[in-house]
């Protein structure tokens, strides 16, 4: 630069290197800025690392904007609001029938827990905890039962499958909060015998249902009869002690006959009369 600068080319260098200073501190009080803060976003827990090592010492970070030490401290968020994972599980049966089946479970972290879940199992915990948890289960519980009662003790079954697999991603800072068992499979010769068996019993229930009911209208046949002749050996009890009585009435009266023509004889007079009159009124003749 030669001596003979004029001030005026000093002063406009002097004010361009003062720009570029300020606006490299601008960037580096913005960098800073921006490495001091951080977002937990909503439905997550943060995890905060000192270099990259996780912090114990106090819980995880609640969601909202945080402070920390710039370039030392950093945040992974970690979410905590319900999650689904659904696995198809291949097993034996404790008759070695071959069983498909699928679990789903919705689960969600410890909230006050996922920096301890962090440091042990880091984010990729489902492939590493929920899915072999899953798959072990199934085996274990339905080793214990034969493919039919896989069927018959569906509640029993998933109940079992539920708290094994409770208990054992409880002990990994993961809560469990449906577990749903959606389909059993089983090979399509076994599906075959079990609907040839189900339509069997369906069968015999049905044919000693009608044997019920035959036993029961024979019953009512029966007892109709007996009523019938019940009635039939009153009736003729009744009439023949009627006849009884009406003997014993004509031996004490001769008369009691014509009496019982009275009142049998409907008030009509015959419109042709015979030898012997009129019914019960007997016309005298003269000799």
């Amino acid at each position: 630069m030669s001596k003979y600068q004029s001030p005026k080319v000093n002063v406009n260098m002097s004010a361009a290197k003062g720009v570029a200073v300020a606006i490299v501190l601008l960037i580096i009080i913005g960098v800073v800025a921006t490495a001091s803060v951080k977002i937990v976003d909503s439905g997550h827990r943060g995890v905060l690392l000192h270099w990259s090592a996780v912090d114990l010492t106090q819980p995880p970070l609640d969601e909202g904007l945080h402070f920390v030490v710039p370039f030392q401290d950093e945040v992974v968020n970690i979410e905590v609001r319900t999650l689904k994972y659904a696995s198809d599980a291949r097993s034996a049966s404790r008759d070695l029938q071959t069983v498909e089946t699928t679990v789903t479970v919705n689960y969600h972290p410890d909230k006050e827990a996922v920096h301890r879940l962090y440091k042990n199992l880091g984010l990729d915990y489902e492939n590493r905890v929920i899915q072999p948890a899953i798959e072990e289960t199934v085996k274990q519980v339905t080793a214990k039962y034969n493919a039919e009662e896989l069927i018959t003790k569906r509640p029993l079954v998933k109940q079992d499958i539920e708290a094994a697999i409770t208990e054992r991603l409880n002990q990994f800072e993961v809560i469990t909060d449906v577990i749903s068992i959606t389909d059993f499979e089983f090979s399509p010769l076994f599906a075959q015998a079990i609907e040839s068996k189900v339509e069997a019993e369906q069968n015999a229930l049905r044919a000693e249902n009608d044997l019920r009911r035959i036993e029961v209208e024979a019953r009512q046949t029966e007892a109709n009869a007996v009523g019938l002749a019940n009635a039939n050996i009153a009736e003729a009890k009744g009439e023949a002690e009627a006849i009884a009585i009406i003997n014993r009435a004509l031996a004490e009266n001769p008369n009691y006959l014509d009496w019982l023509k009275t009142q049998a004889w409907d008030g009509k007079l015959p419109l042709v009369v015979g030898e012997g009159g009129t019914p019960f009124i007997q016309i005298p003749v003269k000799p």
